[in-house]
């Protein structure tokens, strides 16, 4: 009997460690493989996309086109940080750019691709974007709704003044009520108002030139280069900010919305232990599981 307890034990113990090498050596090497160069699932932590993209999605995206063919005009890219200052170190510099070693992910559209020349201008007080010399209509994807200025609401709390870092620009319609919003919902309450008047101080109004004039500029991209903005023209960090993408940083090509939720929690999950009854509410069902241009 006793020798019988010590074959199943040894037994045990030989599986127990051939499943563990089997996990470190072959199932995270090939999950780590397909993640890298297959797919990706991406989250969408600011409002620069708006109203293609907003804040709470969960999005696809395909990884492995890139290495096959280069982005064309008009895709939704996610690449790494541009203004991040990369290692030096070989290995570190893979990690981060492949893993997102303490690199955050961005997603903007591409608008140049090598060889273009990418100019921008005020037309009739509009800002306008011409590519090789033809005026680009941007208006199936351009956010056309005004954007809004909020106060967090830990930030309400301290009371803050409006211009500190922590406030969120969001896009809105002016003919639907606050708690009806298809976007997002928002509290009357977090508006930033003129204390005069009692009326929101601080709107953006669609087709407004930047502040500082980065909407004139004008590009000749070379080789693996790209020049991308966000949708959401007033409230994006892109192209006009930090210059041009360079190719190397781009990874993947956003196909697909999984899931939406009005949330800036970066897990669900957390959404549900703070208010499980309100959870529900905050998923935009009309949102989810659909294919993106």
């Amino acid at each position: 009997m006793n020798i019988l307890k010590r074959l199943l034990g040894d037994w045990y113990e030989i599986k127990t460690i051939r499943i563990v090498a089997e996990l470190v050596f072959v199932i995270l090497p090939i999950a780590f493989l397909i993640r890298t160069v297959g797919f990706g699932l991406y989250q969408v932590p600011s409002g620069s996309m708006e109203t293609t993209l907003l804040v709470g999605e969960r999005f696809f995206a395909d990884k492995f086109s890139y290495w096959l063919r280069k982005p064309k005009h008009g895709e939704i890219i996610a690449f790494n940080d541009p203004k991040h200052l990369y290692s030096s170190n070989s290995f570190v510099n893979l990690m981060q750019r492949y893993v997102s070693f303490n690199v955050s992910n961005w997603t903007k559209r591409v608008i140049g691709i090598p060889g273009d020349v990418i100019r921008g201008t005020i037309e009739n007080g509009h800002p306008v974007v011409f590519r090789n010399g033809e005026k680009l209509d941007e208006s199936g994807y351009v956010n056309k709704y005004p954007l809004i200025m909020l106060r967090k609401e830990q930030i309400r709390k301290r009371n803050c003044p409006p211009f500190e870092r922590n406030i969120d620009w969001r896009s809105y319609n002016p003919s639907v009520a606050w708690d009806k919003q298809l976007f997002y919902k928002i509290n009357p309450q977090l508006i930033v108002q003129d204390p005069k008047t009692m009326k929101p101080q601080y709107i953006l109004e669609p087709g407004t030139p930047q502040f500082g004039g980065i909407d004139i500029f004008e590009v000749k991209l070379g080789e693996n280069q790209y020049w991308v903005m966000g949708d959401n023209r007033l409230g994006s960090c892109d192209s006009r900010d930090w210059g041009i993408l360079d190719g190397k940083l781009i990874h993947g090509k956003i196909i697909f919305r999984i899931w939406s939720m009005d949330t800036t929690e970066s897990y669900w999950f957390i959404d549900l232990l703070k208010s499980p009854l309100k959870f529900w509410e905050k998923v935009r069902w009309g949102r989810c599981l659909q294919w993106v241009q």
